[in-house]
């Protein structure tokens, strides 16, 4: 256990590095300043495995990066005895330097991988995302003292081993929730996890199937199926890993912290080269999508509440300036038949009476089988401030029956008491066969009003808590309080 607290410590210590830096002054600048050098330093460690891999079979590795902007040259250069050479490591203004200077004949190290993006020879090679990750970051950092101290913290974690690469991956998920809490929307950029495992468990994607996430954000909804799809890996063949990283999973992403948080984020969970565009989902005109374009299962957690321009609103049949409501129209277009998806969106959607709200509804209902909606508790996605529900269909066929599970806990949700996997297990083991419960029901589409497609929760199962407490009791609460009081009053007595 030892390596987990190095991890953990060099984390902090890299945080408590950047937080003396002007450059980086909040939780999204420190994990955005972290990404990129803890990705070069990744790429380092690949490259030399690839190198060891190449010898054991008499082949010659061709090293990606040039000898001059490799980590060992400028990061982090050694002694024969392995320590730092500070002769040769770059510090201070040299560094910030070496690595901002912007010229033709002698790049900087964010413009020479820049470069990257235009010679690499398609997408889904880590040459491509190399280009594309340093097109869209810049160094924030301003002391070339600070990166320095930053460099050396890195260069001691090492990404060698599948269980290194797990213990980084899971620490720097926590990286993402923290900076999600410190958001304005933590829900923006953080899905809570017992969440998405419990959504890929229902969804249940098969190896071979394409998983697509069109608001990819962190990319929790791709690694944890990842993750679901690897949980026995004695089983895979080398042509089933091939598939996992090169055919398996897609996504988009408009903001460029998010998508770079994104790939790193897929990238030390063990996917090379993610298939993950940086573009805004919403500007294609979803009449354009075409069969070769869809997907067998969508898992997303789209963002809503963002008000969308009239001209995105023109690339769908049903106009509305909900971002949400326009992602939905998407999913479905983009879903193959008899594919499946797993979506959360806030639960207004399933009341609300204007007109687009009305037609989403219709269309899913009669496009879809809209089999399972999973109700949550406020305080599910930590300052979000919105109720949400899980929507779980399959293409193809319409809805004849929707079963609802309400998620009761017997605790508020917020910061320091979040929604684990244990609150969901009867909502998993249920849904399986869609049993009655006091937490579930299902509705027939014939009791739906086909004038509104009404979808509200409303269970029937529920006992009226009020209706239980007799006079008795109510009269034995004010006493207890009564008491309590004349305590209280008491002590502040003796104070005085």
């Amino acid at each position: 256990m030892a390596h987990t607290v190095s991890f953990e410590q060099a984390f902090k210590n890299i945080d408590d590095s950047l937080h003396t830096d002007a450059g980086a002054a909040t939780e999204l600048d420190y994990i955005e300043q972290t990404s990129w050098i803890l990705f070069l330093k990744y790429l380092d460690d690949l490259e030399k495995q690839k190198e060891k891999e190449a010898k054991l079979s008499g082949r010659t590795y061709q090293y990606i990066l040039d000898p001059k902007y490799r980590w060992e040259t400028w990061a982090a250069p050694k002694k024969v005895d392995g320590s730092l050479d500070h002769n040769k490591a770059l510090t201070g203004n040299d560094l910030i330097e070496f690595i901002n200077r912007v010229n033709n004949e002698d790049n900087g190290l964010f413009q020479y991988l820049k470069k990257f993006k235009q010679s690499a020879e398609s997408a889904d090679t880590i040459e491509y995302k190399i280009g594309e990750i340093f097109s869209e970051l810049k160094n924030n950092i301003q002391s070339g003292y600070t990166l320095r101290n930053v460099l050396d913290i890195v260069d001691t974690m090492q990404f060698r081993t599948d269980w290194e690469k797990h213990e980084l991956s899971h620490l720097y998920e926590s990286k993402i929730q923290k900076m999600g809490n410190a958001g304005r929307n933590g829900g923006e950029y953080y899905t809570p996890r017992p969440l998405i495992r419990t959504i890929v468990k229902v969804v249940d994607p098969k190896l071979g199937e394409t998983i697509y996430d069109g608001a990819l954000g962190s990319a929790g909804f791709l690694v944890e199926a990842f993750d679901y799809l690897t949980k026995d890996r004695d089983k895979l063949s080398p042509k089933d890993w091939e598939t996992l990283q090169k055919k398996t999973f897609y996504g988009r992403e408009i903001k460029s912290l998010a998508y770079i948080i994104g790939i790193m984020n897929m990238i030390l969970h063990g996917i090379e080269a993610p298939n993950i565009l940086h573009t805004n989902t919403l500007i294609q005109n979803i009449m354009d999508i075409q069969e070769k374009d869809r997907y067998d299962v969508i898992l997303t957690n789209p963002p809503f509440g963002g008000k969308m321009r009239k001209e995105v609103q023109q690339n769908f049949p049903i106009k509305t300036g909900e971002s949400a409501y326009l992602f939905l129209q998407h999913y479905i277009k983009i879903l193959r038949a008899g594919g499946k998806a797993g979506i959360v969106i806030k639960n207004t959607f399933l009341s609300n009476t204007d007109n687009a709200s009305v037609s989403l509804r219709k269309l899913l209902l009669e496009s879809c089988n809209l089999h399972t909606i999973l109700d949550l508790p406020g305080g599910t996605f930590t300052g979000a401030g919105v109720k949400t529900v899980v929507l779980f269909f399959q293409k193809g066929e319409p809805t004849k029956k929707i079963w609802y599970y309400q998620l009761n806990l017997d605790r508020n949700l917020g910061k320091t008491n979040s929604l684990n996997e244990k609150d969901l297990e009867e909502f998993v083991a249920l849904q399986k066969t869609q049993a009655d419960s006091p937490n579930s029901w299902s509705v027939d589409m014939a009791d739906i009003d086909p004038a509104t497609f009404d979808l509200s929760v409303k269970n029937p199962n529920s006992k009226n808590e009020t209706a239980l407490r007799n006079s008795k009791e109510i009269l034995e609460e004010i006493a207890l309080l009564d008491l309590e009081n004349k305590k209280t009053l008491e002590i502040i007595k003796s104070i005085i």
